[in-house]
């Protein structure tokens, strides 16, 4: 164990340094050729082919790799109760709760911005965002956005865009101001969750009332190619893997996730992982996939390699696991539970369930802030 961590250590680095410019590691020198006045050597020693380096769009995601802006934050838990109309914020190092604030109707999901520096309240019914600043954790003045189920950010920061889930629109704003610049209808109900191609080219979008998921263009806002998955289905969260090769998009009327090709947008498979499958949550080694059952009161551990579940976390006396994320250390996964008015906190390491901390009524897109990463997309913490 302790050896595949130490190789997807390595591997990360050279993935980071990659990225950064740096430049590749020499492969062996190639000899200078011989002297005139020399006899040639008996064998030419060929340089060998560069290896192509592995892609892991997560590679920025592993623990200690706090951008300098939030290295400094004390790390909360921001806990939006989508019945009570309020935010718990969680200390999670105690585990309770130290501040409640009341915000507008039906918060969904608290995100962190782009540039790390505000989480923002999504209030669907209020038709307002809040955002919250992470130094101190508390609100600041609400702007009027309307319709914010859920809030995502295109990979060059350029834009925000909200997912208007009963308007059946993708909204573009500016990332700082929350300014309409367009909107984009789109043919589908209910557009809810997404994410991005490794390029950061197309946004794959959720539309959980038609069954349907969207491939959208958003440089030339416009959209690419829809997808059905199946009628009478509910598409839910959407997660790239770490190779960039695919999409998983968790179903909870099929009680598993699809499997969509990230480069022809095609149905290519479905793994079964339990009854209302919601959330999907990437480990901080980028081996494993974490996907609520919210319907059963399980977790679903899938392996990316083997393309199967390979672990299922069950909770005592049943619960309804729904939105959140993993520590910043990967240690634990922290869920809602959505119909229990409380917060699950599993150990990744074992799979049990350490805490049950009680919020208020409805809680939904739970957000652990700090988290590691250059940058956010958007939803409870999606990071490159």
């Amino acid at each position: 164990m302790r050896l595949r961590w130490m190789t997807s250590m390595v591997v990360a680095t050279a993935i980071a340094a990659a990225s950064c410019g740096a430049p590749p590691a020499p492969m062996g020198a190639v000899p200078e050729s011989a002297s005139p006045l020399r006899s040639p050597p008996r064998q030419q020693h060929v340089q060998a082919p560069a290896r192509e380096t592995p892609t892991d769009v997560y590679a920025h995601d592993r623990p200690g790799m706090l951008s300098p802006r939030v290295k400094n934050l004390t790390p909360r838990v921001y806990v939006p109760n989508s019945e009570s109309n309020t935010v718990d914020v969680i200390n999670p190092r105690t585990f309770r709760v130290v501040h409640r604030y009341r915000v507008g109707a039906l918060p969904q999901h608290v995100v962190p911005s782009w540039d790390l520096k505000t989480l923002w309240v999504n209030e669907n019914k209020g038709n307002r965002l809040t955002p919250i600043n992470p130094v101190t954790g508390r609100p600041g003045k609400p702007v009027p956005v309307g319709d914010p189920y859920n809030l995502y950010f295109t990979p060059d920061g350029s834009y925000a865009l909200v997912m208007a889930e009963r308007n059946n629109r993708l909204d573009f704003r500016d990332p700082h101001t929350m300014r309409l610049i367009r909107s984009l209808d789109l043919p589908c109900r209910g557009v809810n969750h997404g994410d991005f191609t490794a390029d950061g080219s197309v946004f794959l979008a959720s539309c959980e009332f038609s069954g349907q998921l969207v491939a959208i263009d958003w440089r030339r806002h416009r959209v690419k190619k829809v997808i059905s998955v199946r009628a009478g289905n509910m598409p839910q969260d959407v997660k790239l893997s770490p190779d960039g090769r695919r999409f998983y998009v968790a179903d909870m009327m099929a009680g598993g996730v699809w499997i969509i090709n990230a480069t022809t947008f095609r149905q290519v498979g479905f793994l079964r992982t339990g009854k209302g499958a919601h959330g999907l949550y990437v480990s901080r080694d980028s081996r494993l996939l974490y996907v609520s059952n919210r319907g059963e009161g399980t977790v679903s551990v899938v392996s990316f390699t083997r393309r199967k579940v390979v672990e299922r976390w069950r909770i005592p006396g049943g619960g309804s696991p729904d939105m959140g994320g993993v520590s910043a250390d990967g240690k634990q996964l922290w869920l809602s539970g959505r119909y229990h008015g409380v917060v699950y906190v599993f150990s990744t390491e074992t799979g049990k369930l350490l805490h049950k901390i009680k919020v208020g009524q409805g809680p939904h897109g739970l957000c652990f802030y700090p988290q590691p990463g250059r940058y956010s997309l958007g939803h409870t913490g999606v990071f490159r």
